[in-house]
């Protein structure tokens, strides 16, 4: 099987349920960003920082293609069956932010990313999280997106934030601090 189709060449793609729509869609750029964030978590994943955090960044991954089938999807004509999101995903990252909470330094002011590679590379992904997460609530607009696509797309957010400080904390890299000019 070949992987080109040339079915794209003139600027469109398919949907699951098989709407063509252009690649410039709202639609596309949401469960694109996606994919780059998926691709951005695998950076993380291979941090040897993050050893042992392997499988459930993985099972991130897993999630986040699952978005994006749902995000693939058209609403209105689909009748395959696609994975879908639990209440227990989200509360999965609520959880493991707890347990790193833990062992973290209060934080009382704003921190500029950075301070190691590996570090930055959580937070490039928590960026992208976030533009993903405006662009699926831009989409929802106008479009149905299951609730818990965006609950989780924000609470991931908040993820890749904790996960960076942790990142740090592990690393002995300093949090640099934000100090507003005033």
């Amino acid at each position: 099987m070949k992987i080109y189709t040339k079915t794209g060449d003139q600027g469109l793609t398919s949907l699951i349920g098989g709407t063509r729509v252009p690649k410039s869609s709202l639609r596309i750029d949401c469960y694109g960003t996606v994919d780059e964030l998926n691709s951005y978590i695998g950076l993380v994943r291979d941090q040897e920082v993050n050893a042992a955090r392997r499988p459930l960044l993985k099972e991130i991954q897993d999630r986040l293609f699952t978005i994006g089938s749902s995000l693939a999807s058209d609403p209105e004509k689909s009748k395959m069956k696609i994975p879908d999101l639990h209440a227990e995903d989200i509360a999965l990252l609520e959880q493991e932010m707890d347990r790193m909470n833990e062992t973290l330094p209060e934080l009382r002011v704003f921190i500029l990313p950075g301070g190691h590679p590996a570090v930055s590379f959580a937070h490039v992904a928590r960026c992208v999280c976030r533009r993903a997460e405006r662009l699926v609530i831009h989409l929802r607009e106008d479009s149905f997106v299951a609730d818990l696509v965006v609950m989780y797309l924000n609470r991931l957010s908040d993820y890749l934030f904790v996960l960076s400080r942790q990142m740090a904390h592990e690393l002995g890299a300093e949090e640099v601090s934000w100090k507003p000019r005033m």
